[in-house]
Order: structure tokens, then sequence, then C-alpha cells
């Protein structure tokens, strides 16, 4: 056979072998499932869009903010806002009573609120997925000792343990975020858990066992990838409950202290002006209520994009 009729039935053989797709071509696949899935719900979609103008807004904050947030005029205390009679353009959200501008304050508090989410959900996140894995891959007395912690921690009301840490660590911005953080882990840890438990036993898992994979590359190279769509669903939802128990904690004076322009803070100096001064309660909860309704729609559409049941159905 020629050196030319061999390159040729070479190349008829390499024909024959089934091509490995390009791997951006398979990112690209997937991404357009799950945006079709995520889409498909449009409560997602609107708290989405809802989220985004919220991130944009704690971005731009320094540049769209007409005010200094802790700058206050004394000759401008409670003023209305602007569509009320006696408000000013100059404030358009009104100011509260000390005369700091409330629409200022709102977008400051956007990079705060999102700050706290964000710290939370890293830390319980990571904390939580580690601890999960060590518990559902060793199992046994580790395990057992790891599950009777968390129990113990899901057993008490989240706010409450967590009024009980910030008392213990003392009022803070940094240390109400830890005690929140410490409050939401155990569903992490539970969640990385079953997950692990369930997938452990799997053909793929003891195949990377036989060739020599470690316990570390088995937990977290080889089983992590595949318990990703249900953790990441419960940080969206731990996301919006973060915030909601930082305002908690700030409306209670043990979390973000004054003058800082946290949203449960501005709530708790606005308490004896409710009746009077309307817009210097309303606002601060309205911005607590809106971004975290839209935060739990994105994650009810995450939960239908990463669900393979909820595909199905």
């Amino acid at each position: 056979m020629s050196h030319i009729q061999a390159q040729e039935a070479a190349e008829g053989v390499g024909s024959l072998i089934p091509q490995r797709p390009p791997e951006r071509g398979i990112r690209r696949q997937m991404l357009r499932e799950f945006w079709f899935y995520f889409s498909a719900n449009k409560g997602a979609v609107a708290g989405l869009v809802v989220f985004a103008l919220v991130v944009a807004t704690a971005i731009l904050a320094p540049l769209i903010a007409p005010h200094d947030p802790v700058a206050q005029n004394r000759s401008a205390l409670l003023l209305p806002p602007v569509f009320q009679t006696g408000g000013s353009w100059s404030y358009p959200l009104g100011t509260d009573a000390v005369g700091r501008d409330i629409l200022s304050r709102l977008l400051f508090g956007a990079q705060y609120s999102l700050f706290i989410g964000t710290f939370v959900v890293i830390l319980a996140v990571s904390t939580g997925i580690v601890i999960g894995l060590v518990a559902g891959y060793f199992r046994g007395w580790v395990d057992t000792v790891i599950m009777r912690v968390m129990d113990v921690i899901l057993a008490f009301p989240s706010l409450l343990l967590a009024l009980v840490l910030v008392a213990i660590l003392g009022p803070g911005l940094v240390n109400a975020m830890i005690a929140i953080a410490l409050v939401l882990q155990p569903h992490f840890v539970r969640l990385t858990r079953a997950s692990v438990m369930a997938e452990k036993e799997r053909e793929y898992v003891t195949a990377a066992r036989v060739v020599g994979a470690g316990p570390i590359r088995l937990m977290f190279k080889t089983i992590l990838p595949n318990c990703l769509g249900p953790l990441i669903v419960q940080a969206t939802l731990s996301f919006s409950n973060a915030i909601l128990d930082a305002a908690a904690l700030g409306f209670l004076g043990l979390g973000a202290q004054p003058p800082t322009p946290e949203w449960g803070t501005m709530l708790a100096e606005a308490r004896e002006f409710v009746l009077r001064a309307w817009w210097v309660v309303t606002f601060p909860g309205l911005a607590i209520l809106v971004t975290v309704l839209a935060i739990n729609l994105v994650g009810d559409g995450l939960r239908d994009a990463l669900d393979p049941k909820l595909r199905r159905s």
C-alpha cells in the first residue's frame, strides 16, 4: 500500500470515530437550556430585572445620590416628599428627623444590604459545604456529632439565636453578619450531606476511587460539582434571609450602628415618627420588601431551571 493510500485509510478510520463536541459549544448549549427554563417563569425574570436595578443603584450610588447620606440639614427637618405639600425637589423623598436626605440614604443602603447578603452567603456556603462534605463522606461518629450540633442550632428560632450571638460578640455590622452566617450554615450542611450520601455510591464515584482518587479529590472534584443545584437555590434564598435578619438586628439596635445608612437602622431611627412622618418609615420598608421579594422570585426561577424533576414536568 502506498503512502497516499495509507493516509486516506487512516483519515477514513478517523472519520468513523465519534468526535467530541467542543467544550465551548457544550457550555453555550447548557446556558441556552438554563435560560429557557428560567425564562419560562415570568416572575423570576421580573425579579431578576428588579434585582439588577438594585445592584445598579448600589454601584452608582456615589454618582446618582443627590446628597451625602450622613450630611445633616437643620433647616430641613422631616421635610415631606416632593409630591406632598411642603416638599422640595432638593429632597425628592423627604428628609429624616435630623435633615438627612432619605433618597441618598436608600441608595447607599442598597450597598450595605447587598454586601451583607454576599458576605453572609459566602461564609455560610463555604463553611457549610466543607462540614457537609465531611459528614456525608466519612459518616460514622463524625457524621453523628456534626448533625447533632446542626440540629441544636436549628432548634432555635433563627432571629433569636442571632440575637444571642450578637449579644455575646457585641453590637455591630460585622458581628451581626457573622451571627447570621452561623444561623444559616446548618441548611447548607444538611443539603450537602444529603447530596453527598446520594452521590457517593454512584458508578462514577466508584470508578474515580478505583483509579486512585483520594478522599479530598473525591469530595471536592468528583462529588461536589454534582451537588451544586440545590445549594445554589438555597444560597439565593439565604441571601434574602440575610438581608431580612440584618435589617431586624439593625432595627433592634444590634446591627449596623447610626449614622450608617442601613435600611434596618433607618427604620429603628424612625420609630417615633411613624404617625407624623410616614415617609421616614415607609421608604426603607419598601426597599427591604422589594429587594427580598425580587431575590425570592429569582430563587424560584433557579429552582425551576436547575431541578431535573421540575424540568421533566
